[in-house]
């Protein structure tokens, strides 16, 4: 229930809220109204004008009717102490309920207020703040290539122990011919020459280098293409004021990789103010950049053979085509469907 009411809609957190206060109130301001009435209490001569001449002794003093019960429940939660309603020695059962009463309202108080500051402190919309790059991109990095993204962060206070990792997700048949639609491997990451971990102060290429390590090294441009895979990114670190974890998600499939280019430089020197800084919008901007069209498999075969003795160029590679068959099967198969992730709302958000 706490999950679900924190998870919800503002209108409807405060509406249980509410109604949680106040069905407390009306629930034990019942219970005080059925005791003092089976006690007599509102008989005309039992009345407060009339019980210090009758001798009368009320459950709860200065007691009228349902009202004055509200009130004294209001009051004896809240232990607000008007001076005016005050629980009597006369009845043992409404001493019980107003113990009771003392105890459940203590506790309607923290979890009701519990969930409405868990709410409030929550880093959902922090989340909302950090940036993917709308496309990935594979291109040549000191002679390999590297599948790379973008990530930012848009506000000043910083994110903490921010790691980032990838999932590659791609259909997979296994030697006994068991379908694995979802076929989860991890992808090796690596910004600069730091590993996962992120240093938000200014916006960070994420790197994959695809070696023989990597799911992708047999990969070329038309294979890119017409495979269907889908890359799943995550971003998680402490949100610097709050001391929350916060995670965004996001991912890419086939089509938003792009082969041949990289991404523009978004970090410019301002000698006015003799520091740099950052242009978002260039965040998503691609400049297109020799690359070649065959896989790094390939590439690696290509480089150990002499210069005179290649039979293939690195910047154009050759063209790998599936065959008809092969392409129609992978079509038409159902169980290799993408994309698999919601990439719509995990786009923007989500929270631990």
């Amino acid at each position: 229930i706490f999950t679900t009411l924190v998870d919800a809609q503002w209108r409807w957190t405060l509406l249980v809220f509410a109604l949680g206060f106040v069905g407390s109130w009306v629930t034990f301001a019942g219970l005080y109204y059925l005791i003092s009435y089976t006690h007599g209490d509102f008989e005309e001569l039992h009345l407060p004008p009339f019980q210090e001449d009758n001798g009368w002794k009320p459950c709860i003093s200065n007691i009228y009717s349902f009202t004055s019960c509200f009130l004294f429940s209001l009051e004896t939660q809240h232990t607000i102490g008007y001076g005016s309603r005050a629980m009597e020695e006369e009845c043992p059962e409404a001493v019980f309920v107003m113990t009771l009463q003392s105890v459940h309202g203590v506790l309607v108080q923290a979890f009701l207020a519990g969930i409405v500051f868990a709410k409030m402190t929550r880093s959902k919309r922090r989340a909302q703040t950090l940036l993917f790059s709308k496309n990935a991109v594979i291109s040549l990095r000191d002679g390999e290539l590297c599948l790379m993204f973008r990530i930012g962060d848009m506000r000043k206070s910083h994110i903490i122990g921010a790691n980032v990792r990838a999932q590659l997700i791609r259909p997979r048949v296994t030697n006994e011919r068991e379908v694995m639609p979802q076929y989860r491997t991890e992808l090796e990451l690596s910004s600069d020459d730091c590993s996962s971990d992120v240093f938000f102060l200014w916006p960070q290429v994420v790197v994959h280098r695809i070696n023989e390590r990597s799911p992708l090294y047999g990969y070329s441009a038309e294979d890119v293409l017409l495979e269907r895979f889908e890359i799943v990114v995550v971003l998680e670190g402490t949100v610097e004021s709050t001391g929350q974890t916060t995670q965004a998600r996001t991912s890419y499939i086939n089509t938003e990789i792009l082969w041949g280019q990289r991404f523009e430089q978004v970090l410019v020197y301002n000698p006015d103010i003799e520091g740099y800084e950052i242009d978002f919008s260039k965040f998503n901007e691609t400049v297109v950049q020799d690359t070649p069209r065959c896989s790094a498999k390939q590439l690696k075969e290509c480089y150990k053979l002499p210069l005179r003795g290649r039979s293939c160029d690195p910047l154009v590679g050759p063209e790998l085509r599936l065959s008809h068959v092969e392409l129609e099967s992978e079509r038409t198969n159902p169980h290799f469907l993408f994309p698999v992730f919601d990439r719509r709302r995990s786009r923007s958000s989500t929270e631990l």
